[in-house]
């Protein structure tokens, strides 16, 4: 199991004052609730998932201790230096001042100030547990800019402080709704719904940069905006997972609206290209930005933020040996669906479907030389307590649309049927003392015989080789492809692992 530090956790939007209001009023913030809907069950007719929500599953699966007793700030002043457990979940309270419940005028919301006060708590965390340990931060949508705020802006060297930063549902990019292109833009800066003009990238760029940043070095492409998603500072986004929400039409009917504005490449609210730090690891998952198909609270959301801070091992899967003559006249487009055996959902689902497939051909650009591995999706794995073998499936689909003079040919197109489809089993060996991948096998569902459950192993070895010793060390593995596809991507298209340790 990885290093168990102290977890704060740091909301999103409240909206208005009622909103802020009723966020105080909870101890947990929201976040003690869980996600209990799925949409369809046996014969059809819908069921509750109980899922208990992320509180109670750090509690029970992590033996990590609940801190929001009486006042957790006052337990926090109170105690000695170096006392407290580090397995410890704490809220950040930073509505707490703007909440209008106790009478008084409440002050008003500041990101900024916000920003601070987020410093100032983790400072005093680490300074009354044992070991002064660094700490982890979880936030779900507008709190992920607080954290990057806290990270870019505050601390010098934040990387000394914070283990790892999770958003789940962060507009990192801004929210930017498609209202008339800048007419969107304008309405949410000046005529923003309760404030919510703090989404707007120039107001963003106000608060998250460091005094004095030269922003212009950092624009989109093709583009004179600054692109908000790219870390300032020396605090790694690979130690960032973004998890990004890809349901629109599940956001509550109450934010009809804001889901509407934003279109269906989105959570409801924030847009699936705003969803995330670039170069960070991400998971997306289908769920929608808050309500009761919410992504904060859900079972797929706290998969991926288990094993992203308790995981032992980070493992990359990527495309490698494409033919770059294929990407000439054609758009390439990969669906990458994850799940691993004994857990009841999709821990990453990127699919067409739900309007994010992996867009081959712009992550081949930004590789250097032909050939090149093309990255398709990372994973953090928590070997099992009980197993020393671990089954994964990766379900992969590739689909091409020919482009001509800037307009796709759909003549003989067959929309959402993929040109080729196929699920990939895999068996790592781990071995539980050390830590280390001892083997690795693999089959195609296309070439089983038989149930999945039933194969003992998988015929085909990854051919683990290693490189490295201690941390450093590194595994690599390699899947051959079905000759079918690999008529498409080239003939020496192969699927690639790379394992590395994790902490």
């Amino acid at each position: 199991m990885g290093e168990r530090l102290p977890i704060i956790y740091v909301r999103g939007f409240g909206g208005g004052q009622g909103g802020i209001d009723k966020a105080a009023d909870d101890p947990f913030y929201g976040f003690n609730e869980g996600s209990t809907h799925i949409r369809v069950g046996a014969k059809g007719k819908p069921k509750f998932y109980q899922y208990e929500g992320p509180m109670l599953r750090l509690m029970l699966e992590e033996d990590y201790q609940l801190r929001v007793g009486g006042s957790q700030q006052l337990e926090l002043i109170n105690a000695e230096p170096e006392t407290l457990e580090p397995a410890s979940v704490w809220i950040y309270r930073f509505y707490d001042a703007n909440a209008g419940t106790f009478g008084e005028d409440p002050e008003p919301y500041e990101i900024s100030k916000a920003a601070r006060g987020l410093a100032d708590f983790i400072s005093l965390v680490r300074e009354k547990t044992k070991g002064n340990p660094r700490v982890n931060l979880v936030a779900h949508s507008m709190g992920g800019l607080i954290c990057r705020t806290t990270l870019q802006r505050i601390f010098n060297q934040p990387e000394t402080v914070v283990s790892k930063l999770c958003t789940i549902g962060t507009p990192h990019g801004g929210i930017d709704p498609k209202l008339g292109g800048g007419v969107g833009d304008w309405i949410m800066k000046n005529l923003g719904p309760n404030g919510s003009d703090i989404f707007a990238p120039d107001v963003m760029r106000d608060y998250m940069l460091p005094e004095n940043y030269d922003w212009r070095k950092d624009l989109r492409k093709g583009s004179d905006d600054w692109d908000p998603r790219i870390m300032v500072g020396s605090f790694p986004p690979q130690r960032v997972l973004s998890i990004v929400g890809t349901n629109a039409r599940d956001y509550e009917v109450a934010h009809g609206l804001s889901s509407l504005a934003v279109g269906e490449q989105s959570d409801g609210l924030v847009a699936i290209a705003n969803g995330y730090v670039k170069t960070s690891p991400r998971a997306y998952v289908h769920r929608a930005h808050s309500g009761r198909y919410g992504l904060v609270n859900s079972e797929e959301a706290y998969q991926n933020l288990k094993r992203f801070l308790f995981g032992t091992l980070r493992v990359e899967i990527s495309f490698e040996g494409l033919d770059p003559a294929m990407l000439k006249d054609r758009i390439w487009q990969a669906d990458a669906r994850l799940s691993i055996r004994e857990l009841p959902v999709l821990i990453h689902e990127q699919t067409a479907d739900h309007f994010c497939p992996v867009d081959l051909n712009a992550e081949a650009k930004d590789i250097a030389t032909p050939f090149a591995p093309v990255p398709l999706i990372t994973m953090f794995l928590t070997p099992s307590r009980t197993k020393k073998t671990c089954r994964y499936a990766l379900g992969l689909g590739v689909n091409s649309l020919k482009q001509q003079s800037g307009w796709f040919g759909l003549r003989d197109h067959l929309e959402q049927i993929a040109d080729w489809d196929d699920s990939l089993i895999i068996d790592l060996i781990i071995d539980q003392s050390t830590g280390d991948v001892t083997e690795g096998s693999y089959g195609w569902n296309s070439k089983i015989s038989g149930l999945i459950e039933d194969q003992a192993q998988m015929p085909n070895s990854l051919g683990w080789t290693s490189t490295g010793e201690g941390a450093e060390k590194v595994w690599r593995g390699e899947v051959e492809l079905p000759e079918s596809v690999a008529t498409m991507l080239g003939q020496d298209a192969k699927l690639t692992f790379a394992v590395n340790r994790w902490d």
